[in-house]
């Protein structure tokens, strides 16, 4: 047994010898590869378990020689093809399992040897065809489950419906994803003439798979030895690639790693593209093997480090692009094998220092790009700057961030005493932090900047952050993150630098999504905190990789349901809190694998107690779990009544309501296709942005539609990424465009219609890189248009008619700087200028004949005679070499020559150098040359549902019933004693839009006609009859019976009854059960009188309880067991002048005492108590003196002497709170510190 390990890999022999071996358990490792041949040796293997791995690819003839093996378990992989020789020699093969990976191809003939297989999972995969009659030899088949994949119900797949018809115990809920009729229908239930092939059906699910030498991926081209997969939404590299590709491009997807030898196989690979991906990690041996290999794109990712040997044997290897990404440390040998190198990349990271002589083995090198990185001047780089003045190949302006002396000047022009290692100087920049490590990367990070470390804590709550640090020490054991405004956890395998830490806390940020993987890594992690956040729903993904936490909080928070998979993987929990939280109802099941669990905090949530929840109060009867009590909300009879109290059969659902579930339904709308967090509505002809996209989505794929303006909407998806609306119909932006969207790296706008873009309109995204304005009508851009843009490093604006004036001079130096622009833009005029290169050109060639004008032209505002309007007139748009005539104010032009006003209209030039003109229209007529006539009613001025109604010069408003004015505007009094609709002495509102009744109790409807009949809940016992009554109901008892509600049996004969004698409290009800009376008490009360008040929930603000007529006060012993998660809140209070007060502060438990000596005193407990669980606070008061005591613990004595002890009896003592009135007073005499009441 190997479980739970931290194994890669295997290799071949790593197993060798072991002969006799029948059972090997994997499980829960890393294991990203096996190597053919690893289990050769193993002929009596009978079990084999490789569950819940790194697994990307499966060998062919990998169980060859297992001829024995009777179970395989390959679920939760990310296997994503099985070829066809994949289980080739295992033919005793009986139970198999492939479910939750990532398998989009099945090989035809993939399963063929397995005669005797009886279970088969596939289910949760992304499988949309089969091949014909794949499971047809498979006599003994019992299991079988292939629910939750992409099934593509066309013609290829009619085979599987009669398959499944014929087996109705097995392949249950089956169902289509596409195509858009057949979406969600059970496959078996499907005619077979429905599955049909228009002829046009999409290659990708009309051809099936083959992996023989690898294959093209059904979302991918391929063609002359190039696959191409851009942009296509891939969450990782595809397996079983063509063996014979020269060119992958992997550009713009969301791959986050690169596996162990995920290009090893394809020995003749030349160029490979994976910029702009999600890539934080990448394995040592990724590229290894591949001698042909000429360029490596990996710009816009996430890289932080490059492993050590990463680049080994990439002996051709001309070009490698690592810019834009955050790099914070080159070994010195990374290099090494790159003596062919002739351009080299790290422009853009996060690099302070280069050890000495990383660039010594570039022979060939010939453009070397550093700028952009905050370099520490000191001795430690004067080798660099010897280097780049005997090799001047830095071209991008690399330039000193420290010391201050030193700061922004060029690297390769100072003077190399100019770099020197002085105590007296700060070499660090403040607000990042410190990376210098040497050459091996191997040193630890110090502190995040702005946090404290010490002792393995690193304290980095109350700063604001937005997320968690990028490096922290490797040595912590406690993060502290509270207080802050993270708002999502994203999956950067930060936590897999961090093998001691054990607790995280998360407490009071503003989490509302954790990305699957966020957490991965962290097994040594025992505590969680995530108390105080905005998570709306739970699934284990969020919590993968946190195999060894024992403690879970997730109190106050916004869940609303709990499904069977939402803690899936967490065995050692043994602390579980859902304290008030929004949960209404929990799938069964949802606790089963928690296998350690002994407390449950499910408090403080409005538990609807109908048929699905019913599991739960057996559940929570049989267990021997502290639970404290959770209470029904709904339905109203059984409202604050403990759920393992209820009764099974009163746990009751509405007919036609039993199928509602809690689980999670992926949100996609119809017209788009979903994958994670990727939405792709291409091509869709789409007007407006669909409903239902999914509010975490971080790429939207919006081209190729007709937008005619930015969807507003898009500011409501705070996590965008990449949003791509290029092939529109764009015409303007607005300065709120993209407002909100500060996560936005990419955003494509190329072949729209784009004239004029305001200043204001790229505002707030700091985040952006890659933005591109190509292909559109723009010919300048306001400068400081990217003033705000500080991370863009790549620039599309080429096919536009760029106007090289003196307005766009700036933009010419500015792409100069750092290469922003690749060298594509070209100038469109003026004559002189026409076909030059923006890039290239020397700034003063941008020069203005004359007075400059302003880049784009506006509307005129109004400001004439009644009647008349102002109209400017653009000339016609020409596609000429010359520009659009008037754009650029570089030809004069006389527009009234040619009389163009109609009907009367006065022609008058346009201002400035005569561009246009425009036309004075005369009553009656519009338009820009006076011809249409014009509509008085266009913009009308009728209110209230008024119709407007045209004259010759004017209208007039046609209003509605009781409506009066000139323009209707006049409403009528609704709740006048002529027009009140609401009944039954209800209350009327009148509103805009008409009356609302606000109704008498005991009656319902929209004027409250109605009269609730109040016996739909009735209690009436004993075959009482209810009779409804206004606002209540009574219960008619069936003879001998009495009581309220009929409760109370016949007495016997010459017996007077029990109950008469009987003394209930607090408002419980007396039964008689055989010969006693008993009380049946309400929730919270005990003893058997109901006399005891044993528990309170404190759920609402500003509640309290009241205690008066104090027996021997001011000596006393009160015990109280509290649960929070507040840091404050009161506890006890008595007193006014004289007072003695007991709050929680900070956590800690504080005792204010004042018996009449001046000042007060007060302690404190060394505790905390606010970690949700409960606690014991015990307080004896005796006189002058107060005993306090904790969980038990040694008590803290607090003894005022003085004059006699003065607190008075008759006030009353409150719990958890207090009146308005004596809390302001309280708070006012410093008796306490905060005054929050108390919630828990």
């Amino acid at each position: 047994e190997l479980n739970g390990n931290n194994i890669t890999r295997i290799n071949k022999n790593d197993f060798a010898g072991l002969k006799q071996l029948r059972v090997l358990q994997l499980m829960e490792n890393q294991i990203s590869m096996v190597e053919r041949g690893a289990f050769d040796d193993m002929k009596e293997l009978e079990r084999l378990r490789l569950n819940r791995n790194q697994l990307h690819t499966l060998p062919e003839l990998l169980f060859q020689n297992n001829q024995a093996l009777s179970r395989l378990d390959l679920s939760e992989n990310f296997i994503q093809a099985i070829p066809r020789k994949a289980f080739r020699g295992a033919t005793d093969l009986k139970n198999l399992q492939l479910d939750k990976n990532q398998i989009s191809c099945i090989e035809d003939g993939a399963f063929r040897a397995l005669r005797g297989l009886e279970v088969l999972t596939l289910n949760n995969n992304n499988i949309t065809s089969i091949p014909v009659s794949s499971f047809n030899h498979m006599p003994k088949l019992r299991t079988f489950r292939l629910h939750s994949n992409h099934l593509f119900c066309d013609c290829h797949l009619a085979w599987l419906s009669q398959w499944l018809r014929q087996r109705p115990t097995i392949g249950l809920f089956t169902q289509c994803a596409a195509p858009a009729q057949l979406r969600g229908l059970n496959v078996a239930e499907i005619q077979k003439n429905e599955f049909s092939c228009s002829g046009q059906t999409d290659p990708a699910h009309a051809q099936l798979c083959s992996l023989s030498s690898g294959s093209c991926p059904a979302m991918c081209t391929c063609s002359n030895g190039i696959v191409d997969c851009r942009g296509k939404g891939l969450t990782a590299i595809p397996a079983n690639l063509p063996e014979t590709m020269t060119e992958i491009r992997l550009e713009l997807n969301g791959i986050k790693s690169i596996p162990p030898g995920a290009f090893s196989p394809y020995k003749k690979l030349r160029r490979i593209d994976l910029s702009n991906n999600q890539i934080s990690e990448i394995a040592p041996d990724a590229f290894q093997g591949l001698r042909s290999l000429n360029s490596l794109v990996l710009y816009g990712n996430k890289i932080t480090d490059l492993p050590k040997g990463v680049f080994g044997g990439l002996f051709a290897l001309q070009l490698l692009l690592l810019n834009a990404n955050k790099i914070n440390c080159v070994r010195a040998d990374a290099f090494q094998d790159l003596q062919n190198l002739s351009l080299l990349s790290l422009y853009d990271n996060k690099i302070q220092s280069l050890a000495k002589g990383t660039f010594t083995s570039l022979r060939a090198i010939q453009t070397l790009h550093l700028a952009q990185n905050p370099f520490i001047c000191d001795c430690n780089l004067k080798w660099l700057a010897d280097f780049l003045r005997a090799n001047p190949v830095e071209t991008s302006g690399a330039r000193c961030a420290s010391p201050r002396r030193l700061a922004n000047k060029r690297i390769g022009q100072i003077k190399s005493k100019k770099f020197r290692c002085s105590a007296k100087e700060q070499y660090f920049i403040p607000g990042t932090e410190d990376y210098q490590l040497n050459s091996e990367c191997n040193s630890d990070v110090i502190c995040p900047p702005k946090c404290r470390c010490e002792s393995g804590v690193v304290e980095c709550s109350n700063l604001k952050l937005t997320k968690i640090p990028d490096r922290i020490p490797q040595s912590t054991a406690e993060l502290r993150l509270n207080n802050n405004e993270i708002s999502i956890l994203e999956a950067t395998g930060i936590f897999k630098k961090l093998p001691h830490l054990k607790k995280i806390n998360l407490s009071n940020n503003k989490v509302s999504e954790i990305e699957d993987g966020a957490f991965e890594g962290a097994s040594s992690v025992n505590e969680l905190h995530l108390t105080v956040n905005q998570l709306e729903s739970v699934r284990s993904g969020m919590f993968r990789g946190l195999d060894g936490l024992r403690t879970l909080m997730l109190r106050n928070n916004r869940i609303s349901c709990i499904h069977n998979d939402s803690f899936t993987g967490l065995r050692n929990v043994r602390l579980l809190s859902l304290y008030d939280n929004q949960i209404s109802t929990i799938a069964p099941g949802a606790f089963d694998t928690l296998q350690s669990l002994s407390t449950l905090n499910l408090l403080a949530n409005p538990f609807n107690c109908n048929c699905q929840l019913a599991w739960l109060g057996d559940w929570l009867r049989k267990r021997k779990i502290v639970t404290g009590n959770p209470r029904c909300q709904n339905p109203d009879f059984l409202r604050q009544i403990p759920l393992q109290d209820v009764a099974f059969p009163d746990f009751r659902c509405e007919e036609g309501k039993e199928e509602t579930s809690c689980i999670p339904r992926p949100q996609c709308p119809q017209e788009c296709t979903c994958l994670d967090t990727v939405v792709r509505c291409s091509n869709k002809h789409l007007k407006a942005l669909p409903k239902g996209i999914p509010k975490n989505v971080t790429e939207l794929y919006l081209d190729g539609n007709q937008f005619t303006q930015v969807p507003g909407q898009l500011s409501t998806f705070k996590y965008l990424q990449l949003v791509d609306l290029s092939n529109n119909k764009i015409s303007s932006l607005s300065n709120s465009s993209f407002t909100n969207m500060s996560q936005l790296t990419t955003l494509i706008l190329s072949y729209n219609s784009l004239q004029c873009i305001p200043p204001l309109a790229f505002e707030g995204l700091r985040s952006l890189r890659l933005l591109s304005l190509h292909g559109n009508d723009i010919s300048s851009l306001p400068e400081g248009i990217f003033a705000d843009v500080t991370s863009l490093s790549h620039l599309a604006i080429g096919a536009n008619p760029l106007y090289c004036s003196c307005n766009l001079r700036w933009l010419s130096s500015w792409v100069k700087t750092g290469y922003k622009e690749p060298g594509i833009a070209r100038c469109a005029g003026p004559p002189d200028m026409e076909g030059k290169l923006l890039l290239t050109t020397p700034a003063k060639k941008f020069e203005c004949q004359g007075e400059k004008c302003p880049h784009c032209l506006s509307m005129p505002s109004s400001g004439h005679p009644a009647g008349q309007r102002l109209v400017l007139w653009h000339p016609p748009h020409s596609h000429i070499s010359i520009l659009p005539q008037g754009r650029d104010c570089e030809v004069a032009l006389s527009g009234c020559s040619s009389n163009p006003c109609a009907n009367g209209g006065t022609c008058q030039p346009q201002d400035g150098e005569g561009d246009g003109f425009r036309c004075l229209c005369p009553v009656g007529f519009e338009g820009s040359n006076c011809h249409t006539t014009s509509d008085p009613c266009k913009e009308h001025s009728c209110e209230n549902g008024g119709s407007c109604v045209p004259s010759a010069t004017n209208y007039t408003c046609l209003c509605p019933a009781h409506y009066t004015g000139e323009f209707c505007e006049q409403s009528p009094n609704f709740c006048s004693a002529e027009l009140n609709p609401c009944q039954h002495d209800s209350t009327c509102i009148s509103t805009s839009q008409g009356p609302r009744c606000e109704c008498a109790p005991g009656y319902v409807g929209s004027n409250c006609s109605e009269d609730f009949d109040d016996c739909q809940d009735h209690r009436c016992q004993n075959n009482a009859r209810c009779m409804d009554e206004v606002n209540g109901y009574s219960c008619l008892c069936t003879e001998g019976y009495s009581g309220q509600l009929c409760e109370m049996p016949p007495h016997t004969a010459g017996h007077p009854g029990l109950c008469e004698r009987a003394e209930c409290q607090n408002g419980a009800q007396c039964v008689e059960r055989g010969a006693r009376a008993l009380c049946q008490c309400l929730p919270g009360f005990g003893g058997p009188k109901c006399e005891k008040l044993l528990s309170v929930n404190f759920v609402d603000r500003d509640t309290y309880l009241q205690f008066t007529d104090l027996q021997d006060w001011p000596r006393a012993n009160i015990t109280l067991q509290v649960s929070t998660a507040e840091d404050n809140g009161i506890l006890l209070y008595n007193g006014d002048s004289d007072h003695m007060a007991v709050e929680l502060y900070q956590g800690h438990v504080r005792v204010s005492y004042d018996p009449g000596t001046h000042p007060s005193s007060a302690i404190y407990s060394a505790e905390t108590i606010n970690d949700g669980q409960f606690h014991t606070v015990e307080l004896v008061t005796f006189d002058q003196m107060v005993n306090l005591s904790i969980d038990g613990g040694s008590p803290m004595t607090m003894d005022n002497s003085g004059k006699h002890y003065t607190l008075n009896s008759e006030a009353p003592l409150y719990v958890g709170g207090m009146p308005v009135d004596v809390n302001s007073a309280a708070f006012r005499l410093w008796q306490l510190l905060n005054g929050t009441s108390f919630h828990g």
